[in-house]
Order: C-alpha cells, then sequence, then structure tokens
C-alpha cells in the first residue's frame, strides 16, 4: 500500500541557522515527487525533518491526511523506507542478513520469514545471487542496491531517497536510477532528493524547487523544466542542464 505525505509550513532553525523557511511539500499516493535545488537549499534536512529524525519548530507533517506528530518517531518511520548516499550495511553480516534485521527485530518474521522475504527484494533489484556476500565484496551500486532492497524488506508505505547516487561513479548511476524508476512505475510513493535532472525529468509526477531553506517553485517536470517562472530556478538550471 501506498500513502500520501503531506508537510505544512515546516520551519527548522539548528543551532543559529534558519535551515526551514515555511516549507510546503506533498507527495500524492503512488507517485514520485523530486526535490530539487543547489547545495545548502535544505533538501536533506527537509526528508529528515518529514521523517523526525529532526523535529520541525513549527508546522506539521500528515501520512494519509493524518498528523503523525503527536505519536511516537518510531510509529513514522516503521512507514517510511530511507536510503541515504551513504550504504551504512553492516560489514559483519551476509547481504542477506542486512536486509532480514528489520523484518525479524522490527516486524516480528521468524528467521526463516525474513530470509525469504531478503531473497525476495534482493530479485527486485536485481542481486538475487548475492544473498551470501559480504557488503565489501560488492561494488558502490551493488551496495546501493542492498541499501535500497533492506528499506523495502519492511513493506514501507513511501519510500525517501536522499542523493542515492552522489557517492556513486558515475558508471554505477544508471543502474539505482533504474531500480527507482521501476519502483515509481510500480506504484510506490516517493520522495527523490536528487542531483539527477534527466530522472527528475522523466520519471517525476511533481518537481519542487528549493532555496534557501524554501520552496522557490513547483510542479509538472514539463513545466519547471522548459517553462521556469522564477529567475532563481532558471539561474539553477542554466547551471546543471
Amino acid at each position: 500500500m501506498s500513502s500520501a505525505l503531506t508537510g505544512t509550513g515546516l520551519h527548522l532553525r539548528l543551532g543559529n541557522n534558519q535551515i526551514l523557511r515555511g516549507v510546503d511539500i506533498h507527495v500524492e499516493a503512488g507517485r514520485t515527487t523530486t526535490v530539487i535545488g543547489p547545495s545548502g537549499s535544505g533538501k536533506s534536512t527537509l526528508l529528515r525533518v518529514l521523517n523526525r529524525l529532526y523535529e520541525p519548530d513549527s508546522g506539521d507533517i500528515l501520512l494519509d491526511g493524518t498528523s503523525v506528530l503527536a505519536e511516537h518517531p518510531d510509529r513514522l518511520r516503521q512507514r517510511i523506507g530511507m536510503v541515504f548516499q551513504q550504504f551504512n550495511l553492516f560489514p559483519h553480516r551476509t547481504v542477506a542478513d542486512n536486509i532480514a534485521l528489520g523484518p525479524r527485530k522490527l516486524r516480528g518474521l521468524s528467521k526463516e520469514e525474513s530470509r525469504a522475504l531478503a531473497l525476495e527484494q534482493l530479485e527486485v533489484v536485481g542481486l538475487a545471487g548475492k544473498a551470501d556476500s559480504r557488503p565489501a565484496n560488492l561494488s558502490g551500486g551493488q551496495q546501493q542496491r542492498v541499501a535500497i532492497a533492506r528499506a523495502l524488506a519492511m513493506k514501507p508505505d513511501i519510500m525517501f531517497f536522499d542523493e542515492a547516487t552522489s557517492a556513486l561513479d558515475p558508471e554505477l548511476v544508471k543502474g539505482i536510477l533504474a531500480v527507482m524508476s521501476d519502483l515509481a512505475a510500480g506504484g510506490m510513493s516517493m520522495i527523490v532528493v536528487t542531483h539527477e535532472m534527466g530522472f527528475a525529468r522523466s520519471v517525476s509526477d511533481h518537481v519542487v524547487f528549493m532555496d534557501a531553506g524554501q520552496v522557490v517553485e513547483s510542479g509538472r517536470p514539463g513545466a519547471l523544466f522548459d517553462d521556469a517562472e522564477t529567475p532563481r530556478l532558471r539561474r539553477f538550471l542554466d547551471q546543471v542542464l
């Protein structure tokens, strides 16, 4: 099941820095919202606020129309799969064990059930033959696929990708974007922070452009990329396209 997620009026200050300044964002159930913008614009911080790794100073977060700020953050995080730049795999465990650990500990699956689920998710990300390998024996792109499979094994309602390809060599990026595209096509709700403009244009249903902690412009990919309304977005696209 996919879910809709909405952030409204999100503000966050860290120390003396105002990181988010009244951010509104929405991803419809089964759709992909991509967040683009220059480094330091608050994109990654926004994801961390939306899954309550940081608590917003003000604003609200709604999952399927219901505010999640009153409940324990872990309940929200169990419904959100998160894939970071770094893979954060346990080096001493096999690939399958890395994936099976969450379902066993947090979802109460048996060892056999969690192993079967891990193999199923490895099939999804194209690594069916790597179940008993150690992370150190995989390429960076393969490790990131394992990280995606680990997130999917928790059966999330929505997936967050935070610059999931930026730590990879260019030739490995394509494979990860293909996995993400397949998830989007399969109806997974996703919020994707990325510098990959081709992905943002071709896979997204909605694109959000952030700068200096604010949403400057948002809309359908075609409108944003081909007919930017604000000088800030036009300047950004001139630099990255």
